[in-house]
């Protein structure tokens, strides 16, 4: 089976087209919900956090409290590595699994952080990059979160660049229209990733759109 990794910076529009693509019959694993599922009370995940960072950093449920955290994160790179230590060989485990498990002529990863996580790129055949400007990333992150310029901009400097991840991408996606323009993209790449799985050439030249 082809497999495809999906990403894209924050506020790109990574969910719509992951939709897309599902609304099309596309098997998608997310990596953001296997962390939220490795996360939740009983999850896999969560004692190795809670031994590392305290009790602070569960809700009411028993589970992470993911707002708390990410506040934290943030505001403290060393701990966010030592999160992304414990959380993402769980992630990476589970993400193959699901993977593997999928029917049909190819499958969706949607992985945000495929960029800065060199090991995710084994996992797939190639990988498909949601982009849009920056400027248009920071107006969306406020409009979306209600937060400042200068909240989005942090944000988005804790990130992979922009450029990093064009480096990285075999397929383009500009998301910088409206939901028809998208839809017609993801169709055309629907339709492209069937043919690279019917001809066993996962590694053609990439489709770049528009």
């Amino acid at each position: 089976m082809l497999k495809v990794g999906l990403t894209g910076g924050i506020a790109s529009g990574k969910s719509q087209v992951e939709r897309e693509f599902a609304a099309l019959g596309v098997p998608v694993v997310d990596a953001d919900a296997l962390s939220r599922e490795l996360t939740t009370p009983g999850g896999a995940g969560l004692p190795g956090l809670v031994q590392a960072l305290g009790q602070g950093i569960l809700g009411p449920d028993g589970g992470l409290h993911r707002a708390r955290l990410r506040e934290r994160l943030f505001a403290d790179p060393e701990l966010r590595l030592r999160v992304e230590r414990l959380l993402h060989p769980l992630i990476l485990k589970h993400l193959k699994e699901r993977l593997e498990a999928s029917h049909g002529p190819y499958a969706l990863a949607a992985i945000p952080l495929l960029t800065e996580v060199p090991a995710v790129r084994v996992l797939v055949d190639r990988v498909l990059l949601v982009d849009c400007s920056e400027a248009l990333q920071v107006t969306r992150l406020m409009s979306r979160d209600g937060i400042s310029e200068a909240a989005a901009r942090s944000i988005l400097a804790s990130q992979a660049t922009r450029a990093e991840r064009l480096r990285a991408a075999d397929d383009i996606l500009l998301n910088e229209g409206d939901v028809g323009l998208l839809r017609e993209y993801v169709a055309r790449l629907h339709g492209f990733y069937l043919e690279l799985a019917a001809s066993g050439a996962p590694r053609r030249p990439g489709l770049r759109l528009p």
